[in-house]
């Protein structure tokens, strides 16, 4: 079986990908692990900037789709310390500069405004190889095979297609989100709510390396990222089998710090889930390679910075766009598309470690209202 864009993974970028070739005219099949679209929870929410994100739901001609996803007011943000007072606080000015949207809702218009078989459920890759003359063949877990003259990995950060372009594998940065959820905040943990307020919340102590972030969802789901600077082997130590005593373990690192804040933590209504942060080389690039190329996190997976699902879905218009401007010359396309691509995710990567290095000193609030104040500047 030959198709002539074959696509490797169902995430943003690889949907971003599809839907603007199917606007081109140009056919592509999705193949995704996942046995279908609700095989998992999608993640939480997304601020979509309009400096990329934004620029790729225009080339999808998904703007009206997605200006009904977006939740008002969820763009205001405040930074808190421990005690829970109030550091900093922007409102949602309502100008959509950086809306903010559910992953799953995103993920669900880019679904529905594909021909109906495009994405094949259920593919698990096992394997890659090259045939030669810019072909490769890509094996499932069920024996299944495909060929095509055409292969985007869009599998993420542990990708199967990225050994054909590059030997460089994510390296784990030393931080870690702790992840879990409140329900019904507003009702329930009034004090709570009340400190997240209607956007998205920051605390930080006056030491680095340990944090409690939330976003308010859709109605009033409050969901956390803990925070914490440590190697692996520490979390290792901890059983998140047990979450009873996980969530415990986790609480003893913000002993002193107000209950509402707290709340968070140790009144979780799911099972605290640790999420590591990994992140290839900054700069990640490589030489051409016919035939094959990546997107998103598959070519430039970085700690979470709020820029990766946006340049993954601007990653997939701008290919997308390059192939439909050189029709019959994939290998133009392919260098006009790694050109832009390896520049701006180095220079996203850069401005991101910065300013991780910042937080990473005393006082790491405040150097985030530094940068939170400046960066109307930056862009």
């Amino acid at each position: 079986m030959r198709t002539p864009v074959t696509i490797i993974g169902a995430g943003l970028g690889g949907l971003v990908l599809a839907r603007v070739l199917h606007v081109h005219g140009i056919p592509a099949a999705v193949y995704e692990a996942e046995a279908s679209p609700t095989a998992r929870t999608q993640g939480g929410m997304l601020d979509i900037h309009d400096y990329n994100g934004q620029l790729a739901v225009e080339a999808a001609g998904l703007m009206d789709e997605f200006r009904g996803l977006i939740l008002e007011g969820r763009q205001a943000l405040r930074l808190l310390d421990r005690h829970g007072t109030v550091l900093f606080e922007e409102a949602d000015d309502g100008t959509g500069g950086r809306p903010e949207v559910q992953r799953g809702e995103l993920r669900r218009i880019l679904l529905d405004s594909l021909p109906a078989g495009t994405v094949r459920w259920g593919h698990k890759v096992t394997g890659v190889r090259a045939l030669g003359e810019g072909r490769h063949e890509v094996t499932f877990a069920d024996g299944a095979t495909v060929a095509t003259s055409l292969l985007v990995g869009a599998d993420g950060a542990w990708s199967r297609v990225r050994p054909l372009l590059s030997a460089a594998t994510p390296e784990y940065v030393g931080r870690s989100f702790v992840e879990t959820y409140l329900f019904d905040a507003d009702t329930r943990h009034p004090a709570t709510a009340k400190a997240v307020g209607g956007g998205s919340m920051g605390a930080h102590g006056p030491t680095p390396g340990k944090g409690i972030q939330a976003h308010r969802e859709s109605g009033d789901t409050l969901h956390t990222y803990v925070l914490l600077t440590e190697p692996l082997e520490w979390f290792a130590a901890i059983d998140f089998t047990d979450p009873a005593a996980a969530t415990a373990r986790i609480a003893r690192e913000f002993d002193g710090w107000a209950p509402e804040l707290t709340a968070l933590i140790t009144d979780g209504d799911t099972a605290p889930v640790l999420r590591p942060h990994y992140a290839l080389p900054i700069g990640h690039r490589w030489d051409r390679v016919p035939g094959v190329t990546l997107v998103g996190d598959a070519a430039h997976l970085s700690a979470p910075d709020g820029e990766g699902a946006n340049l993954a879905m601007l990653d997939g218009a701008e290919l997308g766009k390059a192939l439909a401007a050189h029709p019959g010359d994939v290998e133009a396309a392919l260098a006009e598309y790694e050109q832009g691509m390896f520049s701006r995710s180095a220079r996203v990567a850069t401005e991101s470690a910065k300013l991780f290095e910042a937080l990473s000193g005393d006082n790491p609030a405040q150097k985030l209202i530094n940068f939170l104040t400046g960066r109307g500047q930056s862009r």
